[in-house]
């Protein structure tokens, strides 16, 4: 399992670094373009949208794999501390499940948009592949929490 978490991470920093480099360049090469023929590349933002769209994504399973999601703290002291183990790996499971729903109905979403024939208006292509990202990026954060609840060794500390 551990060998699994680090390979998404792995893959994932490197999607994110890949998506975040096409932003980058895409938006510079656009400036550039305003800047010396007064017009910008047609399809340069849209794209730039895209690719941030990814970088989130995949954000949300590093996020997962480093323990920092942004959470409330103020019921952290509500249950007695010998409880914190179990109540974290119930915590886990109910984190999988949840993303597992989410990701069950953007699967199902990005099957509608598939059969509808939906493209982006700017660039016009068909825009399905883009939202399988998003079933695909839940599942990589359920599958962590998966392995944070059947081996607890395997979560980040401190959270």
């Amino acid at each position: 399992m551990g060998t699994l978490i680090h390979f998404l991470d792995r893959w994932e920093r490197r999607v994110c670094l890949g998506a975040m480099l096409l932003l980058a360049s895409i938006m510079f090469a656009d400036v550039c373009m305003r800047e010396l023929s007064g017009n910008g590349i047609a399809w340069a933002q849209q794209s730039a949208v895209y690719a941030n769209l990814v970088v989130a994504l995949f954000g949300l399973g590093l996020a997962t794999s480093a323990g920092s999601h942004l959470r409330p703290r103020f019921a952290d002291n509500w249950l007695p501390l010998r409880w914190h183990a179990r109540m974290q790996r119930v915590a886990d499971g109910v984190s999988a499940l949840f993303l597992i729903l989410f990701a069950l109905l953007a699967l199902q979403l990005t099957q509608e948009t598939h059969q509808l024939g939906e493209t982006a208006t700017v660039l016009r292509v068909p825009i399905w592949p883009l939202q399988l990202l998003i079933p695909l990026s839940f599942s990589s954060a359920a599958l962590r929490y998966i392995c944070f609840a059947l081996r607890p060794g395997l979560a980040p500390e401190g959270r």
